[in-house]
């Protein structure tokens, strides 16, 4: 009896794996109102079989996948989770390798996953894929924010083979949407024409978004994007994702609607000219697909990505930031120390937090005159500052403002000592000619010592100056003739080198934030190069545009408040454009403000409004950096543009009204404009701010209104050609 009962054990013991095997891995990654459905099919292998809103009882996750059928025996599985390479599928992988004996065949099948709540805020999902055959392994990870409704997924990508694996791609995310139709905005550009939308109805076949620039990647084109479903992308209806590759160096999206007419989206690392060599036992991370997900529009979605990012992304995104003047449009290269320090006087009585030097201050061999010198050379002009930036700083403090300082550490002129010292630090071909991007060329930051060098222009201006409160840093260049010097030395594939330099900055932005943790640091890149959330975990705020002129900027800071929150784009007063000073306050208040001019310039009733208006700005700032954000009227569309900021509580908000017709003899504040996010049941008073001296409003700020009416029946802030911009308080009344 007992002989039998342990041999009834035994077969038990070898009959489990296959009793759990049968009960295939349902895994949810669940936000608060939508889910990514992941399910284990009966070859072993992880598919998406559902994304949409949540299900009321989580049992019926495991009958989704029976309800539909997409095996095709000529191309494979169009929704598998990862699409490996070489094996089972003929549809756009999102992962190729070269084992370490030279096969380029890879099988993922499903190993075990975990679902780990991080905090009362999110919950990472963890799912281990290994190829059979080989000691490979693929994590997928995707970190799901409840109340936010955004994921950010990733891949991580290990082996224990004898010998490094080549990754000829390495996606980040695979995902796989059903439905009728499909529409993609897409944003492209160039220099001071950043943010270009485009809405399209995706149709059969692929469409593919990247970039090749090795640095500035959102120069001509942007990692971010929205997916409309079923119709057009609208602001407060329909389904609809806001996403972004967070990747400062070149990336690829790749849309594709199948024979199936659904849509298969890849994101990730441009696999151009990036085969990475990968030694075992290293783990390789991609780049994070974060997305933000609403069944009610745009709005919805961005107010969350919008918070999301301001409570878990944005370096210090619940904090405050420094309003500024800055000399570059004032001064441009041809300054010195006492021009600078009469500025400071201007600083002081517009009201602004800083001074900003920018460019020009430094290099003596080849004096940084003018754009084509003096790059690398990180030491004071001793012509233009004598006394150095010490001085600056101590003069700065004097008239009672901070200052800051501009640099472009990444960056070198072929006419400079360091390239003369270090031209093996140069990404350059030895055997081809030079090609120059605005006169310089790209330091080499796959390369340790340049990432101590490009660490210490940092540490030695802080060390020098404890009393420094700012840093623009810059970087305007893009890799031409793709070679590294150090890669070779090291017998590394030179393939590697647009990866590893984006690895190389990151390495030292985390270098600097943990000895200089607060500092704010503005991220420029030739105006809109650079702005994504890898990066901003690093700065403060970034630059959209070298193009400052109000009315074109009331488009791009439009496109870009689908993606970022007003905390961090930094907007600047500047003589761009012919629209009037307040006009130009106005457009810049609506971010992180700044000023660009000659403020002595200015006319006496001018610079009576930019003073007052600053005073506005600080008291209603926090609104505009902590609030949410609601798009009322779209300037693509219509020939004004209404925007509204709402505090948490829905006590206050301000609202931002411009006339942008050419046509002056055209009537726009002929009905009111529906306000929202307020709250129904409070009442509230509108007051117009902003005025010009000598301007009266014609707005009645003594009249009572209900929220529900504000959202409902609208206000008439009357813009017209006469009124060509409103900025509005709106507090509830106690």
């Amino acid at each position: 009896m007992k002989s039998g009962l342990n041999q009834f054990l035994s077969l038990l013991l070898l009959l489990i794996p296959a009793l759990l095997r049968a009960q295939t891995a349902v895994i949810p990654v669940e936000t608060k109102d939508h889910v990514l459905l992941l399910q284990e099919d009966q070859q072993e292998r992880i598919r998406t079989t559902y994304f949409g809103s949540a299900f009321t009882n989580q049992s019926d996750y495991q009958s989704v996948a029976s309800q539909f059928h997409y095996d095709d025996a000529n191309d494979g599985i169009y929704n598998a989770a990862y699409t490996p390479s070489g094996t089972w599928s003929l549809t756009e992988p999102a992962i190729e390798v070269k084992h370490a004996d030279g096969n380029s065949s890879l099988e993922l099948k499903y190993q075990s996953h975990t679902q780990q709540k991080q905090n009362d805020a999110s919950t990472e999902t963890r799912i281990v894929l290994k190829d059979p055959n080989y000691n490979f392994q693929v994590t997928l990870v995707y970190k799901a924010w409840a109340e936010e409704n955004v994921i950010e997924q990733w891949t991580e990508i290990q082996h224990k083979e004898n010998g490094a694996v080549m990754l000829e791609k390495y996606a980040s995310a695979d995902l796989y949407f059903t439905g009728d139709n499909f529409y993609l905005t897409s944003y492209h550009g160039r220099w001071a024409k950043e943010m270009q939308g485009k809405e399209e109805k995706l149709e059969n076949g692929r469409k593919i978004i990247d970039s090749k620039l090795g640095t500035r990647a959102m120069l001509l084109q942007s990692p971010n994007f929205i997916l409309s479903f079923d119709q057009p992308a609208s602001e407060n209806e329909g389904k609809v994702i806001l996403g972004q590759l967070a990747w400062s160096g070149n990336f690829k999206l790749d849309f594709e609607v199948d024979t199936y007419d659904n849509l298969k989206f890849l994101a990730g690392i441009n696999p151009y000219n990036s085969a990475y060599a990968l030694p075992a036992n290293q783990v390789f991370k991609t780049p994070s697909l974060i997305y933000a997900i609403s069944n009610h529009g745009t709005g919805e979605a961005s107010r969350g990505l919008h918070r999301w990012a301001r409570k878990y992304r944005v370096l210090d995104g619940q904090g405050e930031r420094l309003t500024l003047l800055n000399n570059w449009e004032a001064t441009y290269f041809d300054f010195d120390e006492d021009k600078i320090t009469g500025l400071f006087k201007d600083a002081k009585e517009l009201g602004v937090d800083m001074f900003l030097l920018d460019d020009g201050w430094f290099a003596n061999k080849y004096p940084r005159n003018s754009d084509r010198s003096g790059l690398g050379d990180w030491q004071e002009n001793v012509k233009k500052l004598p006394s150095g930036i010490g001085h600056l700083v101590k003069e700065a403090t004097k008239e009672g403002i901070k200052f800051g300082i501009w640099i472009e550490p990444e960056m070198v002129n072929p006419k400079s000592e360091l390239y003369e010292q270090h031209l093996d630090w140069v990404i350059r071909q030895p055997d081809r000619p030079e090609v120059y991007y605005r006169n310089q060329l790209v330091l080499d930051l796959s390369n340790p010592e340049v990432q101590d060098f490009v660490f210490g222009v940092v540490d030695k201006l802080f060390t020098e100056n404890p009393q420094l409160a700012f840093i623009k840093w810059d970087c305007n260049a893009v890799i031409y003739n793709a070679y590294s010097v150090y890669l070779a030395e090291q017998e590394m594939p030179q393939s590697q080198l647009y990866v590893d330099y984006v690895k190389g900055l990151y390495a030292v932005l985390e270098r600097v934030r943990t000895k200089y943790p607060k500092v704010p640091i503005m991220l420029c890149s030739g105006g809109g190069g650079r702005g994504d959330y890898e990066a901003l975990k690093y700065f403060t705020e970034f630059w959209p545009s070298d193009d400052t002129d109000p009315l074109e900027r009331i488009f791009m800071q439009w496109d870009y408040s689908y993606f970022f929150p007003s905390i961090v784009t930094c907007n600047h007063v500047t003589d761009w454009g012919k629209q009037p000073i307040k006009f130009r306050v106005d457009v810049a208040s609506m971010g992180k403000l700044g000023f660009d001019i000659v403020f002595s310039h200015l006319s006496e009733d001018e610079k009576v409004f930019c003073k007052q208006a600053v005073k506005n700005y600080d008291r209603f700032k926090e609104i505009i950096w902590h609030g949410d954000q609601y798009r009322l009227v779209n300037p693509h569309e219509n020939d004004f543009s209404a925007v509204m900021y709402v505090n948490e509580s829905k006590e206050k908000a301000v609202f931002f009204g411009y006339f942008i017709s050419q046509r002056q003899r055209l009537i726009t504040d002929k009905e009111p404009i529906k306000f929202n996010g307020l709250n129904p049941e409070k009442l509230y008073t509108i007051k117009e701010i902003n005025l010009f001296p000598g301007k009266r409003s014609p707005l009645d700020s003594e009249k009572v209104y209900s929220g529900d009416f504000l959202m409902k029946a609208g206000y008439n802030p009357m813009i017209n050609a006469g009124r060509t911009s409103v900025v509005l308080e709106i507090e509830e009344r106690k």
